[in-house]
């Protein structure tokens, strides 16, 4: 199982109707909140789809 993180930013499988695929992650557990970065739009997902629709971590929040 990946570890996902506040902050982290991720590229999904499918784009996003704005034409961006990047999203930052606002909240983890249960379910996932995340933010596209192009237009701002929050979506929940649940933890089994988001990870399953992850295609690559590109950039990781800092962890202190």
């Amino acid at each position: 199982m990946a570890q996902f993180s506040v902050g982290d930013v991720v590229r999904l499988k499918k784009g996003h109707p704005c034409g961006n695929d990047q999203w930052q992650v606002l909240r983890t557990g249960m379910d996932f909140r995340i933010k596209c970065i192009k237009c701002g739009r929050q979506v929940m997902l649940p933890r089994k789809k988001f990870e399953k629709n992850v295609k690559e971590v590109i950039l990781m929040a800092d962890k202190e």
